[in-house]
């Protein structure tokens, strides 16, 4: 099997001055399940080469066995350092695709056009979308097979609006998630703050945030029976 794993290129956390990305762990977690399920990986970003990493997805408290594999784990930091242009990927030559979150896909991968004719390509294909936490940003402009939003009458999850106001981050996001799954007619789940939540509509699976990231990665693979 061949996934698609598709990163941020954006590093700046709105005015703030503060720098922002992917975040860590929901890279981690998905791509060493995936990896230890026998699947080939690739890795791709709008910009190419290196994503930005959140630097707080980086500090002490945020580490889990999968972030620290991947600290001593060289040949996957340089596949993360050498991810290819989005828009030279086509969707023909993989099965499924994850997309990882972290507030950096809030701002480019939202409105990439590489991104959302990726995603209603997989669709059209019958092929799995996988997104976690600020990822599912990423499924607002998609449309599905007969022109409607993507996420219209489908279950989704994705950061809450009580997980962003927690980190402080509410005025500076260009858009809450929760909101506008739900302004797209999403049907929208969500469990305990920061407590692992996944959910599946058939071919579209979403978590809710960083915890929620092995369990979208794990469904993800029970449709694809890899693993």
């Amino acid at each position: 099997m061949n996934i698609l794993m598709v990163l941020t290129s954006h590093d700046q956390l709105g005015d703030t001055g503060e720098k922002t990305g992917f975040w860590l762990e929901e890279f981690a977690a998905p791509y060493y399940a995936f990896k230890d399920g026998g699947a080939s990986l690739t890795l791709a970003s709008p910009k190419g080469g290196q994503p930005p990493l959140d630097p707080k997805s980086d500090s002490e408290d945020a580490q889990t066995e999968d972030t620290q594999r991947f600290k001593a784990d060289e040949d996957t930091q340089k596949a993360l350092a050498n991810t290819v242009k989005l828009s030279t990927v086509n969707s023909d030559d993989f099965d499924a695709v994850f997309y990882p979150g972290g507030h950096g896909p809030m701002w480019d991968l939202t409105n990439d056009e590489d991104s959302v004719a990726l995603i209603e390509a997989f669709w059209k294909s019958d092929k799995p979308v996988a997104a976690v936490c600020h990822a599912p940003s990423v499924l607002l402009n998609a449309k599905d097979e007969h022109g409607h939003p993507l996420v219209k009458g489908r279950k989704v999850s994705g950061f809450t609006n009580s997980e962003e106001e927690a980190v402080g981050l509410t005025n500076v996001v260009p858009h809450l998630l929760e909101d506008a799954l739900k302004e797209k007619g999403g049907d929208y789940h969500k469990g305990e703050d920061w407590a692992p939540f996944a959910v599946s509509d058939h071919r579209l699976i979403t978590g809710q945030n960083p915890a929620s990231s092995k369990p979208v990665a794990e469904a993800l693979m029970a449709q694809l029976k890899i693993g």
